[in-house]
Formats: C-alpha cells, sequence, structure tokens
C-alpha cells in the first residue's frame, strides 16, 4: 500500500493519498490547502481517486473542498454524510472497499463531536485527534472525557504496527505507530482520566520542563 504525505500549508497542515498498490484505487485524507498537489500527484502516477474524507468540520482541513470536488467529480465526505457510490453511511464502524484493501472509518469524538480517524491496511490518519508525541486540543470537561475515550478505546485497541499519520506537524515527528505512542506519548502513559486531564490542564509548564516545543 502506498502511502503518500503532503504538506498542504496552512499551519503545518497534513493531507494524505493512500492508495491499493494493485489496483491504484486510492483515497485521499484532508486535502485542505493544497487539494491540486494532491490531485495532480494521483493523476501523473496513475492513481484513481475513489473516496475523499474529512477528518473534522474545520476550516483549516475542509478549505480544499470545492476545489478537489471540481477537479475529481467526488464530493468529501465528513461523519454522518452517505457516500453516494456504496450508499455506505460514514459512521464509526462503516467499511468501505479500496481494491484489495477496505477503508474502516473509526470515529473519535474529542477534539470536535464529529471527528473521524481513517483506517486503511496498515495505517491510520488520525486527524487532530493524536499527533506524534501529543493529543489534539480539548476542553477540559466533556471534550476531554470523550477524547480520553476514544483514544484509549478505539485508536490504541489498533495493531501495534498501525503507522499513524497526523493532520498537522506539531508532534516530535511526521508520522509514528500506534506501539511507540503507546510507550511514549505523555498523555497516553497517563494511569487514568484524571491524570491524563491534569496534564491537559498542565500541558505549557509540562513542555517548558521537558523542552518540547
Amino acid at each position: 500500500m502506498l502511502v503518500k504525505q503532503f504538506r498542504t500549508g496552512g499551519d503545518r497542515n497534513f493531507g494524505y493519498l493512500a492508495a491499493d498498490d494493485t489496483t491504484k484505487m486510492a483515497v485521499v485524507v484532508d486535502p485542505s490547502y493544497s487539494p491540486d498537489m494532491i490531485v495532480d500527484f494521483a493523476d501523473e502516477n496513475g492513481y484513481k481517486i475513489n473516496y475523499i474524507f474529512i477528518t473534522h468540520n474545520h476550516y483549516d482541513h475542509k478549505n480544499g473542498n470545492k476545489e478537489i470536488e471540481k477537479r475529481t467529480g467526488i464530493k468529501p465526505l465528513f461523519f454522518g454524510n452517505k457516500d453516494p457510490k456504496t450508499n455506505t453511511l460514514i459512521m464509526n464502524g462503516a467499511v468501505l472497499p479500496l481494491g484489495s484493501l477496505e477503508i474502516k472509518i473509526i470515529h473519535t469524538p474529542g477534539h470536535t463531536d464529529d471527528s473521524i480517524c481513517v483506517f486503511v491496511g496498515d495505517a491510520v490518519f488520525t486527524g487532530d485527534t493524536l499527533f506524534v508525541g501529543k493529543i489534539g486540543g480539548t476542553d477540559f470537561g466533556r471534550q476531554a472525557k470523550t477524547e480520553y475515550e476514544s483514544l484509549h478505546n478505539k485508536l490504541m485497541t489498533l495493531p501495534d504496527e498501525t503507522r499513524i499519520f497526523p493532520g498537522h506537524d506539531y508532534g516530535t515527528a511526521p508520522e509514528s505507530t500506534i506501539a511507540h505512542e503507546k510507550k511514549t506519548n505523555p498523555f497516553l502513559v497517563q494511569p487514568d482520566f484524571n491524570s491524563f486531564l491534569h496534564l491537559k490542564m498542565n500541558w505549557a509548564e509540562y513542555k517548558r520542563e521537558h523542552g518540547i516545543q
């Protein structure tokens, strides 16, 4: 499986194209500020874009939607939409075919109520739910609790070798794995929700103490 990461602009945004090597069927995730860059890459390398997913309804992730729909004829899909080709509702656990691969939708509320992660082959595209060594921003109430549950009950149950591709270059590296984040991500090593919340509330101080940018 091919995974191509694009630095699309904005606030260190990442966009992605993932494709089945055999059929060259592809999915795009968060084209954001540079949809032409991604579509041009697909065209130049013979990949056929079948789906476009937006991990959550924030401007910095959806602002390229009109342009990529114009270029491809494919309407970008958010949580709760229905894919017109397969009539699949984009909800937690939804599965869509991609050549010899499958796309699985994981609903991960927290950063936003509509946040999704897109799991394809051995890769998961985590939007603003999980970064490398960091996590998405939330309030200190309901959002924090739902984010904690999404991280532990959904993402951390994926195979350890799963590659993580986040929505921004905010972390300590542009990609990671589930196993690495389990061992090293300060938020994921906390023993319980109260400790997780304490770190979230004191993150600026923690970063200063540990030299984290």
